[in-house]
């Protein structure tokens, strides 16, 4: 199958600039853009640990690669993991380097006294506020842009990428900032292959979703779940779904629910699917190859690294296809779990075999020790399912106006005070 291949509804945009001379590409692609910030305004939402900037290198290049480029209007980084004012001070004398220019730039302290009398607020006004981590940091990051109203298109990337390149964030903008088409939503692709281990990453993506994303399919399919069948193949066209760059038109992302959870990333394509016709979906391909940190396993831990990401996005699918008219129960699981687990062994095969053509190191026993633990771990999130009524997400800013109309000019009074 020709890399020209289309498959689903949405649309992929491939790296064919890689075949070019990637200089001129990168120039023609910035000169469409600095055009396109002339009509509106692009802003960039990080979101960031405190630890972050002590990596040697990597944040380092990103701000650099960012102060490469002239079109975007402004910059908020979400801050979390520290309650401290000195290393809040530390990290937004760090961060406002990316003031160029006009540029404006804001550092969101989450965990700092006033964001946090913020969330006290609108618990007391029945609003969930989830509980610490990137998506909640995301959620109230967004909510402060929507107050600022100075983006008509934000784009969202991770601060830990290795391999970062400024041609990747204007090829993520690109699409939903390109007014000669009908894009509001894209999201970022990308190889995930280990330059010095010469292993394939991505391990959730690889031995969870798709092979998971595919067993609901079926699931539904022989089920004559129609809805729930389309809403799982909208799933599997995305080529990697967990990846944690996207970009979307404002109007668009006021009306999105955000999961405060490992799940943000399923959680938001599902909230585009439910607001979008397909016409409306991106995705493309960002980058040759892309590494950041990896996860740990786990396995005995169901509060850290992939343990946790696993439960936390199954508890959304669950609660998803429980709330669209699918009953679930143990026999439902059970059989979930076996399922999963003869497509995922299908799935080890495959990659096994694309390693071997292509001279990867690839162990295949951990492989498939690993899907028997993410199989146990779709268990894990039932038990915990069933548990938690609520579900997940945060509402969507369009809908926490409606109980807090002050918010708002809240969030912007304490984000101001805080980077005087």
């Amino acid at each position: 199958m020709s890399e020209f291949h289309q498959e689903g509804d949405i649309t992929t945009i491939h790296g064919f600039y890689d075949i070019f001379d990637r200089d001129a590409y990168l120039k023609q692609l910035e000169d469409k853009l600095m055009e396109y910030s002339e009509h509106l305004d692009i802003g960039l939402l990080l979101p960031s640990l405190y630890g972050e900037i002590h990596v040697p290198g990597v944040l380092e290049n990103i701000i650099n690669q960012i102060n490469e480029v002239d079109y975007l209007r402004s910059i908020v980084v979400a801050l979390g993991g520290t309650k401290k004012k000195r290393e809040f001070k530390e990290a937004r004398d760090y961060f406002y380097r990316l003031g160029k220019g006009t540029r404006d730039v804001k550092v969101i302290w989450v965990d700092g006294p006033r964001i946090q009398k913020i969330f006290n607020k609108l618990q007391y006004r029945k609003i969930d506020v989830g509980v610490p981590g990137k998506g909640q940091s995301v959620w109230i990051s967004m909510g402060y842009l929507f107050a600022k109203e100075v983006c008509d298109v934000i784009a969202l990337h991770d601060c830990d990428i290795v391999t970062y390149d400024r041609l990747l964030l204007g090829r993520l903008i690109e699409p939903t900032a390109n007014p000669n088409n009908d894009f509001e939503f894209c999201k970022g692709y990308y190889a995930r292959i280990s330059p010095t281990s010469m292993e394939m990453k991505g391990r959730a993506t690889r031995l969870f979703i798709s092979p998971f994303v595919e067993t609901m399919t079926r699931i539904m399919h022989q089920r004559n779940h129609h809805q729930l069948e389309d809403f799982f193949r909208y799933h599997r066209s995305f080529r990697y779904p967990l990846a944690g760059e996207f970009s979307f038109l404002t109007r668009l992302g006021r009306a999105l629910n955000i999961a405060y959870d490992w799940g943000l990333e399923v959680s938001t394509l599902s909230e585009v699917h439910e607001r979008l016709t397909a016409k409306k979906i991106a995705q493309i391909d960002l980058c040759k190859n892309y590494e950041h940190k990896h996860q740990q396993l786990s396995e005995k831990d169901p509060q850290a690294g992939l343990h946790r990401m696993i439960v936390d996005i199954t508890k959304f699918y669950l609660n998803y296809i429980r709330g669209h008219g699918m009953p679930v129960d143990d026999a439902f699981i059970d059989m979930v779990q076996r399922t999963y687990y003869s497509i995922a062994l299908t799935f080890v095969k495959s990659y096994s075999d694309d390693s071997e053509a292509n001279s990867l190191v690839y162990d295949r026993h951990m492989e498939e020790l690993a899907v028997s633990y993410f199989r146990d771990f779709i268990g894990t999130a039932w038990e915990q399912a069933r548990r938690e009524k609520g579900g997940t997400q945060n509402p969507s800013w369009n809908r926490v106006i409606y109980s807090v109309p002050e918010i708002y000019k809240d969030l912007i009074r304490a984000v101001d005070e805080d980077n005087e």
